[in-house]
C-alpha cells in the first residue's frame, strides 16, 4: 500500500510517497513559491540527485497536480498510476480541543477546523488548501488528518491554563496548545524503543529544536507539559521567534513605537530570537559561525539560546519528578553537537552527565550521547513526522 504525504504551507508544499509494506520513502519533493513568480519543484530522486522543476503554480490546487504528474512521469516518477495511491495523510497544525487524535477527514472535519482558523491563521488555511486539491483532483481517494496539536491534547489543565480571566477561556477557548506534537510523539516512543524500555513507565524530556522550537514533558508516554502555548511563539528562543516574553513588555513596545497588533506579531515572530539578538542570521550554523570568530552579539545569543532550553529541561524535570531520558532531535538537535554540550553542562545534579566525544562525533542519527554512570540517558533520535503521518493514515484509510 502507497500513502503520500503533505505538509502544505502558505506558499510552499513539501511531500513523500511512501511505501507502507516496507516504509520506504518511494518519492519526495517540495514545490517553493506558490502563488508567487518562479515557482518550482525540488524533486529528489532514489540515487540521491535533486533536479528543480520550474513551474508557473498559481495556487494549491495547481502544486498538487503538478506533484502528481512528478509522480508518475516515466522518467523521475515512482508509480505508474495515481490508483496506486490508497490515501493521503496531510499535516495539519491546529486541531483546537476538538482533535485529540488524526482524524479521517470529512466535510464536518473541515467545518470543525475552519472554525480553528483564528489561532492559526498562518497554516491552517493553507493545511485546507492541500485537502481541497486532493478532493479536486482525485474525489474518491481517502484522506487523513494528523494534528501538531493532538499529542499535547492529554495535557492536564492545571498545565494547559493560562492565569487570564476565565472567561477568556470559555469564550475563545485561550490556552496552551503546543506543536510539534507529532514529532514529540514520535521521539519520545522511538527513543523508549531504541533503549529497549518501557515507554509507560518512563519520565521523557524531547527536545525539538531547529528554526523553531520546543520542549515537552512526556510522562508515561503521554503528554504533561510543553513550551509552545496559544500559538507557536511562546516558549523557547527561536531562529526569528523570540519565545517567552513579560506581557507588561509587549504593550510598552506597542505604545512606544506605535505598532499595530499585526506590526507587533510581525516583530516577534519573524524579526526577533536568533535574528533579533545576532542582527545577522536566523541560522544557527551562520550564529555559531560568528560567535567561534568572536562577534559578542552572536555569542550573547547563543548564550541565550542554550540557557532558555536549559530552564526548561529543569522546569520539566520538576514537573515529573526527575527524568529518565532526554531526548534531542530536529535539525539544530540532531546536527548542531554544541549546542547539546552546552545544555547539558552543569547538568550532572539532575543526573546528565554528557560523553562529550561521543557527542561531537553524532549528527542525524539515532545514538545515546551520555556516560555509562549517567542516570539520565541523553539521546539524539532524528525525528520522522512524515512516517507518523504515513502510520495514522495506512490505519484510518483501513
Amino acid at each position: 500500500m502507497k500513502i503520500l504525504v503533505l505538509n502544505c504551507g502558505s506558499s510552499s508544499i513539501k511531500y513523500k510517497l511512501y511505501n507502507m509494506e516496507d516504509q520506504s520513502v518511494m518519492a519526495a519533493g517540495g514545490i517553493e513559491r506558490v502563488g508567487m513568480p518562479e515557482s518550482f519543484n525540488i524533486v529528489k530522486l532514489p540515487g540521491g540527485e535533486k533536479r528543480k522543476l520550474m513551474r508557473d503554480i498559481p495556487e494549491h490546487t495547481a502544486g498538487v497536480k503538478f506533484i502528481f504528474e512528478c509522480l508518475t512521469d516515466p522518467e523521475i516518477g515512482a508509480i505508474k498510476d495515481l490508483s496506486e495511491i490508497t490515501a493521503v495523510g496531510h499535516r495539519l497544525v491546529h486541531g483546537g480541543e476538538k482533535f485529540n487524535k488524526s482524524v479521517l477527514i470529512t466535510d464536518e472535519v473541515i467545518r470543525q477546523m475552519e472554525a480553528c482558523n483564528d489561532l492559526a491563521p498562518l497554516h491552517n488555511p493553507a493545511n485546507l488548501k492541500g485537502v481541497a486539491a486532493v478532493t479536486e483532483l482525485m474525489p474518491n481517494l481517502p484522506q487523513v488528518g494528523v494534528f501538531d496539536t493532538a499529542f499535547h491534547q492529554t495535557m492536564p489543565d492545571y498545565a494547559y491554563m493560562y492565569a487570564l480571566p476565565y472567561e477568556l477561556y470559555e469564550k475563545y477557548t485561550v490556552r496552551r496548545y503546543g506543536f510539534h506534537g507529532t514529532s514529540h510523539r514520535y521521539v519520545s516512543a522511538r527513543a523508549c524503543e531504541y533503549l529497549g524500555v518501557d515507554a509507560s513507565q518512563k519520565k521523557v524530556i524531547t527536545c525539538h529544536v531547529g528554526n523553531g522550537g520546543s520542549l515537552a514533558a512526556v510522562l508515561n508516554g503521554k503528554c504533561l507539559d510543553t513550551s509552545m502555548g496559544l500559538t507557536p511563539l511562546e516558549g523557547l528562543m527561536m531562529g526569528t521567534r523570540s519565545g517567552d516574553v513579560d506581557g507588561g513588555a509587549l504593550t510598552y513596545i506597542q505604545d512606544k513605537l506605535g505598532l499595530t497588533s499585526a506590526e507587533l506579531s510581525n516583530l516577534l515572530n519573524k524579526k526577533s530570537g536568533l535574528l533579533g539578538i545576532s542582527g545577522l542570521s536566523s541560522d544557527m550554523r551562520d550564529v555559531f559561525s560568528a560567535a567561534t570568530s568572536g562577534n559578542k552579539r552572536a555569542q550573547l545569543a547563543l548564550q541565550m539560546y542554550h540557557y532558555r532550553i536549559k530552564k526548561y529541561i529543569g522546569a520539566y524535570a520538576a514537573a515529573m519528578g526527575g527524568v529518565d531520558i532526554l531526548v534531542f532531535t530536529a535539525g539544530v538537535g540532531e546536527n548542531q553537537s554544541s549546542v547539546r554540550e552546552a545544555v547539558c553542562e552543569n547538568m550532572e545534579f539532575l543526573g546528565i552527565k554528557l560523553d562529550k566525544e561521543k557527542n561531537n562525533l553524532i549528527h542525524g542519527e539515532e545514538a545515546i550521547l551520555s556516560t555509562p554512570d549517567s542516570k539520565v540517558t541523553v539521546v539524539c533520535i532524528p525525528t520522522d513526522e512524515e512516517l507518523v503521518i504515513a502510520k495514522d493514515t495506512l490505519a484510518l484509510a483501513k
